[in-house]
C-alpha cells in the first residue's frame, strides 16, 4: 500500500501561485452525468448546445432526442448497467446516443473508429456489450466480428437527415424512469495502459461529474464560452474536455468531425470560439498554417495541451498569435482524465509544467522502486494522484488493479517532480526511459531541444538497442516543409546541450511519424521497428 508518511515542508507543497477565483474545493452535485445535461437544457432552453456546419442542436433538443434514445435502448431490452458500445467518429449522434446510454442507466464503452476487426472484437468481447451503435460505413467491421461477441443488436445509421428516425420511431420524449445513482458505472473507458493489453478503466457517474466541474472551475469556464470540438469523442480527453465540460456549463460546442488546420482557423475566426483544448500537434499544425496571418484568433481565451509534452516554443508562439492563455495539462484515462492544469493566468504560467492538480485533487511523487516513498521537492520519480475522478479499477482485471491502485492513490507511470510551489513536471514516461550503460536518459530532455532547432516540426526520441541491455537514443524527425538539415547538424546541435551518455547517436529522417488517435507520438511503434 502507499505510505500516508506525515508531509514535511521538504515534501509539502507551498501552492502560493493557486489561481485567483478558482476554489480549492468544491460541493459536487449528487447527479448522474446526464444531470448536467438536463440542467443545462432547463437554464439554456433554445441556446444552441452543438453547431456543425449549417445544423444546429439546442440544448432542450439535445435533452428530448437523447431521451427518445433511451427510451428506445429500454424497449429494445437493454437493462441498467450493460455496456452499450460506441463506434462512432465526431458526429451530432454520438452526443445523442451517449447521454441515451446513460439515460437508460447502460454504461458507455466508446471504440476508436480508427479501429478494426481484431481491436474491435477484443474490446466487445472484454465489456460484454450485447449492443453497438454504428455509422453504415463502420458497420462491415462490426459484421465481420459479430459471431465472435456477445453482439445482440446492431444500431446502423447513415449521416444526413433524421439519422435515428427508425429506431426511436414512437419512442417517448420524456425522461426514462430508471434510478441512476452517481455512484453507477457510467464508462468502460480503454486504454492500452502501462503495461499489457488494453484495459477497461471503471469510471462512475461521479468520476466523471466531479472531473468535468473541477476542469471547469480550474479553466474559469462560463456559459458564455464557446468550445471548440476538435478532440475525438471516442477518447476520453476530448469526451471529458469538450463534451461533458461545455454542457456542463451550458456553452455552446463547434463540432469539428476531422481536425484540418485551416478549418479550424475559419471557425475560430466566425464563431468566435474562446475555449479549445487540444494536443501539441494541433497547435503546431495551427502555427504552420500558410495562412495563418489571414485570421483573428483573439477571440481565444484559453486553449489547453495535454496527452503529450508542448514545445515552449509553440506555447509562446500561439500566445503571441491568439493573445490568449494555451497552458499545459495532464491527465490519464483512469483519473477521468484530468488530474493537472496550468493556471490560466499568464503572470502564473511556467514553462514546461503540467501545473497544479485540480481542486480536491492531491499529487505527490513517490520512489520508482517500491512506489511507497514520498519524495520530496524537487526530487524525481513517479508521479501518484488521488481524487474524486480516480476509477474503480480495471473491469476485470484485479492483479493490474491491484498494481497501480494502492491505498486510493493511482499510479500514473509518469516520471515526474513538483518545484517548492506544487507545480508538478513530467519528465518522461517511465517505460519510455532509455537505459544507457547504467545511465537514465529521458526522451523528452532530447525532443525539447531538438524542437528549438528551426527546421523541426516533428520528432521522438527513442532507445535503439546497442548490445546486451544496452540502448542509445535514436531521434526520428520530421523536418518543416521548405526547410533543411543533416543528421550530423541535428546531432551537433543536440549533443552540444547534454552530457556525452545522452548523445543522440543517430537520426532518421520520416515524412511523418505514428501518432495516436489522442494525438500521441507512437515512440512504441518506432522502437519496435529497429527491432
Amino acid at each position: 500500500m502507499l505510505s500516508e508518511p506525515p508531509l514535511t515542508e521538504k515534501t509539502k507543497p507551498q501552492h502560493n501561485s493557486w489561481p485567483p477565483n478558482v476554489p480549492k474545493h468544491i460541493d459536487y452535485p449528487n447527479t448522474p452525468l446526464q444531470g448536467l445535461l438536463e440542467a443545462s437544457a432547463q437554464r439554456e432552453k433554445a441556446k444552441a448546445a452543438l453547431i456543425l456546419g449549417e445544423q444546429e442542436i439546442a440544448y432542450s433538443d439535445l435533452d428530448m432526442q437523447s431521451n427518445r434514445f433511451a427510451n428506445a435502448l429500454i424497449k429494445m431490452g437493454v437493462g441498467k448497467g450493460e455496456r452499450v458500445a460506441l463506434y462512432l467518429p465526431n458526429v451530432p449522434q454520438f452526443f445523442i446516443a451517449y447521454f441515451g446510454i446513460l439515460k437508460a442507466g447502460a454504461v458507455v464503452t466508446a471504440i476508436s473508429p480508427l479501429y478494426r476487426e481484431r481491436e474491435v472484437e477484443y474490446q466487445l468481447r472484454d465489456s460484454g456489450a450485447q449492443v453497438t451503435v454504428t455509422l453504415d460505413t463502420l458497420y462491415p467491421v462490426i459484421a465481420n466480428v459479430r459471431e465472435k461477441t456477445q453482439q445482440k443488436n446492431v444500431i446502423i445509421l447513415k449521416l444526413g437527415g433524421d439519422v435515428f428516425a427508425d429506431f426511436m420511431e414512437d419512442a417517448s420524449e420524456q425522461k426514462p424512469h430508471v434510478q441512476v445513482n452517481s455512484g453507477d458505472l457510467a464508462a468502460l473507458q480503454y486504454t492500452g495502459g502501462t503495461t499489457g493489453t488494453a484495459k477497461g478503466a471503471m469510471l462512475t457517474h461521479r468520476n466523471l461529474v466531479s472531473n468535468a466541474l473541477a476542469f471547469a472551475a480550474m479553466i474559469r469556464g462560463t456559459a458564455r464560452d464557446i468550445f471548440l470540438t476538435a478532440l475525438p469523442l471516442f477518447h476520453i480527453y476530448g469526451m471529458t474536455t469538450s463534451m461533458t465540460v461545455p454542457i456542463g456549463l451550458g456553452g455552446t460546442m463547434v463540432l469539428m468531425p476531422k481536425f484540418e488546420p485551416a478549418k479550424a482557423c475559419q471557425l475560430i475566426q466566425s464563431l468566435k470560439v474562446s475555449v479549445f483544448c487540444g494536443v501539441p500537434t494541433m497547435y503546431q499544425y495551427l502555427l504552420a498554417n500558410p495562412d495563418l496571418a489571414k485570421y483573428d484568433l483573439t477571440s481565444i481565451r484559453v486553449c489547453i495541451s495535454g496527452a503529450s509534452s508542448l514545445p515552449p516554443q509553440v506555447q509562446k508562439r500561439f500566445m503571441e498569435v491568439t493573445g490568449g492563455i494555451l497552458a499545459e495539462g495532464y491527465g490519464l484515462t483512469e483519473a477521468s482524465p484530468v488530474t493537472h492544469c496550468s493556471p490560466v493566468d499568464k503572470a502564473l504560467l511556467r514553462v514546461g509544467s503540467i501545473g497544479l492538480p485540480l481542486p480536491d485533487t492531491e499529487a505527490r511523487i513517490v520512489d520508482l522502486e517500491t512506489g511507497t516513498e514520498a519524495l520530496g521537492v524537487g526530487e524525481t520519480g513517479e508521479l501518484a494522484v488521488k481524487g474524486p475522478q480516480v476509477m474503480l479499477g480495471y473491469w476485470q482485471k484485479p492483479e493490474e488493479t491491484a498494481m497501480v491502485l494502492r491505498g486510493g492513490w493511482l499510479l500514473t507511470g509518469d516520471i515526474a517532480r513538483m518545484d517548492g510551489d506544487g507545480y508538478f513536471y513530467v519528465v518522461d514516461r517511465k517505460k519510455d526511459l532509455i537505459k544507457h550503460k547504467g545511465w537514465s536518459i529521458y526522451p523528452r530532455e532530447l525532443e525539447d531541444i531538438l524542437y528549438e532547432h528551426p527546421a523541426v516540426k516533428l520528432c521522438a526520441v527513442v532507445g535503439k538497442t546497442a548490445g546486451l541491455g544496452d540502448e542509445v537514443p535514436k531521434a526520428y524527425v520530421v523536418l518543416k516543409d521548405g526547410m533543411e538539415a543533416s543528421a550530423e547538424g541535428l546531432m551537433e546541435f543536440v549533443n552540444a546541450k547534454v552530457a556525452s551518455y545522452k548523445a543522440i547517436l543517430e537520426v532518421e529522417f520520416r515524412r511523418e511519424l505514428p501518432i495516436s488517435s489522442a494525438g500521441k507520438v507512437l515512440r512504441r511503434q518506432l522502437k519496435q521497428q529497429d527491432i
